[in-house]
């Protein structure tokens, strides 16, 4: 930051009588402004961040989910697994000077805004995982973030800080990707029978992912970019057939691409902290006779 002074000559009268000669009388003021690196003016008194969302470039965006299928794996006598595609979204980006002593984070913030994942076992009821404030409509949506970095949803190659003052213009770029990949039991959770009994596993679920600017000294938020995407899976399982040819995949083979909207979504309070998705699940067994039991209560 420098200083810039300019120099104003102002002309004025003295008061003297007016049938006497009129003495000019020239007036040096001196206004001093501040000049940013940035290269804009303003008065010493303005201490407000110039970072505005016009002035931080993102290229380069991509949100894709990948073109293959879901991959079921039958290896364990135990339990069945299957892997999603991957979510994988990255930015280009140009933050401008950072003119004082602040400090930025620019990265990916993630939440789940619907969940439905049940594992059917014949006539005999299901498994679920559920999200209880969001099943309820108390909340609209979940962090889900690593457990550690909130509200972002990693802190590798999912963030990137940038320290003040800087002098020039920053550029990198930020990236992040996420599937499934869990463990279903091939026997009633709440069963001490290892009978293989699974018919079906049924998962559809919603995030909304942004791509933000974050003053960690205000805490004032500059959002960039919205993304919405939606990952589902339908599973048939025939439990009485040899390990390793009981699942198949039904329904959709490919995901739907995610969408980046053309407009701004405010991120929900419950996205920015604790607890996350993980941790906020509860995995429930819902018999088709009697009442619901809680299997895994939430962290």
């Amino acid at each position: 930051m420098h200083g810039l002074i300019v120099l104003i000559l102002v002309e004025s009268q003295s008061a003297v009588p007016f049938s006497r000669p009129v003495r000019l009388t020239w007036l040096l003021l001196t206004i001093t402004f501040t000049y940013t690196a940035m290269g804009c003016i303003q008065s010493i008194a303005c201490n407000k961040s110039r970072i505005k969302r016009e002035n931080v470039v993102v290229y380069d965006l991509s949100a894709t989910i990948d073109h293959c299928p879901t991959v079921i794996e039958e290896n364990s006598p135990i339990v069945l697994r299957y892997k999603t595609p991957y979510f994988k979204a990255s930015a280009r980006i140009v933050m401008p000077p950072i003119a004082r002593n602040e400090t930025w984070v620019v990265g990916w913030i993630q939440a789940c805004t619907q969940m439905e994942f049940y594992n059917t076992y014949g006539d005999i009821g299901m498994s679920s995982w559920e999200l209880p404030q969001l099943r309820e409509g108390l909340v609209r949506a979940i962090s889900d973030s690593d457990g550690v970095s909130y509200p972002w949803y990693g802190n590798t190659t999912e963030t990137v800080t940038i320290v003040g003052p800087t002098s020039k213009p920053s550029r990198f770029i930020v990236s992040m990707n996420d599937n499934f990949y869990p463990s279903v039991t091939w026997a009633v959770p709440v069963s001490e029978s290892n009978t293989p009994l699974l018919t079906n596993i049924k998962r559809d679920q919603s995030f909304t992912t942004w791509l933000v600017a974050l003053n960690t000294t205000s805490r004032e938020k500059i959002l960039l970019h919205t993304i919405k995407w939606r990952m589902r899976v339908d599973i048939a399982v025939d439990p009485s057939l040899p390990l390793g040819s009981r699942a198949r995949l039904v329904g959709r083979v490919h995901q739907d691409q995610p969408r980046v909207l053309t407009r701004m979504e405010p991120i929900p309070p419950n996205a920015m902290g604790r607890p996350n998705a993980n941790d906020a699940q509860v995995l429930m067994w819902r018999p088709r006779r009697g009442p619901p039991l809680v299997v895994i209560p939430p962290k």
